[in-house]
């Protein structure tokens, strides 16, 4: 059940929106022509949310609120976008000494935004991350790393993300620009994978609302922003050492006899 209200008089220009579903309802408020606010509850059952509900509505109506439908114009969305996506990762380098004191500073930052913004993040950093999923990619991290699985291909593309944008987009179209950054990532230690950049937005909503990731995962298809599927890809290469070597002559001259592997 979702409920639209509005207040427009000549002092005010407001609307206060909530939406229930089952034990939990979002409100949503602000200026008209903004994102507004936005806060989630949870019930112990459906009858005690649908009562809170009614409630918060009859409250507003006795404000001078009254039920509309509104244009979509009315709402302006998020002001996230992927040059501050990159914009955040650049400056998450120089916030720790380590990989985890960065992603802490991430969670961190992204939780002072409103939940509007980190779904806004979270589809972003989708529609980016999925252009890594390719056959190409998937050969040069198998080389790297002397197998990868589906997971562990994951992970390695979140690490490439962070690199930074343009050796991401590099990697994209050549594979072995990678190689100076694989050389940096093994002189500190590390394995060129992250995972937990993959739940930067789900740990800065747990962060900043104290519930778990269904909630966000359901506040994002409220928002009409739904998990974004991979692409469907077909890998065009065999696990061959005579394929790979000629597919990635570089890769496999510093990797493919000595893959970088867990200490």
């Amino acid at each position: 059940m979702r409920t639209l209200l509005v207040c427009q008089t000549e002092s005010a220009n407001k609307f206060w929106e909530i939406d229930v579903t089952g034990t939990s309802f979002v409100v949503t408020w602000g200026k008209i022509g903004t994102a507004g606010q936005m806060k989630i509850k949870e019930f112990k059952s459906e009858e005690d949310c649908q009562k809170e509900a009614g409630k918060q509505i009859r409250s507003k109506l006795k404000k001078g609120y009254v039920e509309k439908e509104a244009p979509e114009e009315w709402f302006k969305k998020s002001a996230m976008n992927e040059e501050e996506m990159w914009t955040l990762f650049q400056k998450a380098k120089t916030k720790g000494e380590d990989i985890e004191e960065q992603m802490e500073w991430l969670v961190t930052v992204l939780s002072r935004k409103s939940v509007i913004d980190l779904v806004r993040f979270e589809e972003i950093f989708n529609e980016v991350y999925n252009q890594s999923y390719t056959s190409d990619l998937w050969a040069a991290a198998y080389i790297v790393m002397g197998g990868c699985s589906d997971d562990l291909f994951d992970y390695f593309r979140a690490w490439l993300l962070y690199q930074g944008k343009d050796i991401y987009y590099a990697a994209i179209k050549e594979p072995e620009t990678i190689i100076p950054s694989l050389e940096n990532t093994e002189k500190q230690g590390e394995m060129p994978e992250l995972e937990d950049l993959l739940f930067l937005a789900v740990y800065a909503f747990e962060e900043k609302t104290g519930l778990e990731d269904e909630h966000f995962y359901r506040l994002q298809e409220r928002l009409g922003e739904g998990i974004q599927e991979q692409p469907d890809i077909e890998l065009d290469w065999e696990e061959e050492e005579d394929q790979l070597r000629r597919r990635f002559p570089m890769l496999w001259g510093k990797y493919g006899n000595c893959p970088l592997e867990y200490k």
